[in-house]
This record gives C-alpha cells, sequence and structure tokens, in this order.
C-alpha cells in the first residue's frame, strides 16, 4: 500500500497562484476499510454519495488549462468524509440518500477516529502543506473547490442549476465568479445552491477562511460532467471565469 494513500498532487512544478481542490474526487474504497467493500452495489457507489461524478476529471483539465496545483482526494466520502470538520456528525455516513451503508452501520467512535487518522488528516495536512509551499514560493494561493451534484435527490424537485457557487463571508473569487456568467442566457448559476457555503469546519472555511485566502467553491451539475467530453467542456467554460476571479480578487487586494 502506497505510504501517502490519502491524496495526490497535480502538477507539482505549476506556477499559477490557484490551487485548486478536489475533495470528492474518489470513490476508491482502500483495502484496510472493510476489506475494500462498504457493501453496497455497483450503481450506488458509482453515483453522487460515494463522490462526485466527474469532478475529478474537472480539476485535471483545469490543472492544465491554468497551469495550476491540484489536491485530490484518494478515498470515498462514504469512508470518511473530508468536506466536514471532524465534529460534524455526516462526516461517517450510514444512511445517504435513501441507501443504507452496510460497511459504516457499525463504525464506532473508535472506528470514526482510525479512518480520520488515516484519511482525512493526511489528506488535509496536504493540503496545508501545499498552501504553505506556495506561500513560501512568494504566491498567495487563492483556493478553487471543485464538486459536483446531483441533478435531482430522492424525492426532492430537480435542481435547475448548471453551477453553484458557495462562499460565506469571503466574496473576492465568488462574486466575480457569478459576474462572469451574468450575460450567459445558457447557463443558470446558483449563489449558495444547491447548498450553503457557511458550514463551520469544511474545507473552504479551514484552509480558506481561518488563514485569510481568497476560496471559493464551484459546483457542477454531475449529468454535465458525467463523460470525458463534459469534463473537458465544462473545464474549458470555467477556466476563464476563474482567471477573471482570480485577477479581481488580486486587484481587490492590491486596493486594499
Amino acid at each position: 500500500m502506497p505510504t501517502t494513500p490519502a491524496y495526490e498532487i497535480l502538477n507539482p512544478d505549476a506556477k499559477s497562484p490557484i490551487l485548486l481542490i478536489c475533495d470528492h474526487a474518489s470513490n476508491r474504497i482502500p483495502p484496510n476499510v472493510n476489506d475494500g467493500t462498504l457493501g453496497l452495489s455497483d450503481h450506488d457507489m458509482n453515483r453522487h454519495i460515494a463522490y462526485d461524478v466527474g469532478a475529478a476529471g474537472v480539476t485535471h483539465h483545469l490543472a492544465e488549462l491554468l497551469d495550476a496545483h491540484a489536491v485530490l482526494s484518494r478515498f470515498s466520502r462514504l469512508v470518511i468524509d473530508p468536506n466536514r470538520g471532524e465534529d460534524d456528525p455526516t462526516i461517517l455516513m450510514k444512511l445517504y440518500d435513501g441507501s443504507i451503508i452496510p460497511g459504516n452501520r457499525y463504525a464506532d467512535a473508535a472506528e470514526k477516529e482510525r479512518r480520520l487518522e488515516l484519511f482525512y488528516r493526511p489528506y488535509h495536512a496536504a493540503l496545508s502543506a501545499q498552501i504553505d509551499h506556495m506561500i513560501a514560493d512568494g504566491r498567495t494561493p487563492s483556493l478553487v473547490s471543485i464538486h459536483s451534484y446531483t441533478k435531482q435527490l430522492n424525492g426532492r424537485p430537480p435542481r435547475p442549476w448548471h453551477l453553484g457557487v458557495l462562499w460565506d463571508k469571503d466574496g473576492r473569487l465568488a462574486k466575480p465568479f457569478m459576474e462572469y456568467f451574468a450575460k450567459d442566457p445558457d447557463i443558470v448559476v446558483g449563489n449558495n445552491e444547491p447548498y450553503s457555503g457557511e458550514l463551520r469546519g469544511d474545507t473552504m472555511y479551514y484552509h480558506g477562511t481561518a488563514r485569510g485566502l481568497p476560496h471559493v467553491l464551484i459546483e457542477i451539475r454531475n449529468d454535465l460532467i458525467d463523460t470525458p467530453e463534459g469534463q473537458q467542456e465544462w473545464a474549458n467554460r470555467i477556466a476563464p471565469a476563474i482567471w477573471t476571479a482570480f485577477e479581481s480578487a488580486n486587484k481587490e487586494t492590491d486596493n486594499g
């Protein structure tokens, strides 16, 4: 087993001040978690409850388009959710969007701690180290987290947005990113939709808000990026918006 199974880093020699993050890149269940299975069907393991469909592919393309570093998880969100605070009750899910997670049914506090130590903490340590490296190199990182969401949850109405932009108090990246698409009638952008970005303890709070770094979480509806072609198309669409937002945030910082 690799010594660092919790994450991978793309484009380590990148020169851009943008740091891409993909918390839910993988549906992998490591072999030291319930013998490599959580007892779910292939159907469940390939839908949004296990990972963010298409998000890793988009992140790979964005890393190339923006000459950016990227940090991606290498474990399913059902193992332990890296986009939650350690004390969040949803960090280790036993029921998700109508599916019972058999391999998590008897996961107790000791098992949660074991998974935190094996996967969650190394992943966040890698993010912190990458941020520290960029700062030491004279680049203040702008954090861009790439996620995807399902078009419709069980028993809920369809979600109309193509993109969702999640943010809390710091709008330096979020606002200009949304403004970029404001004049495009073909793209519907949700402001803190389909979720709120005001989740204390999540990745953007821990690495962005707490460190005073510009940050934004971008959600893409997963039916748009469930193929390699869709992932390339939407990376091409949002890359210039990310760069425009970065330039705006950088100008705001200079003027401030």
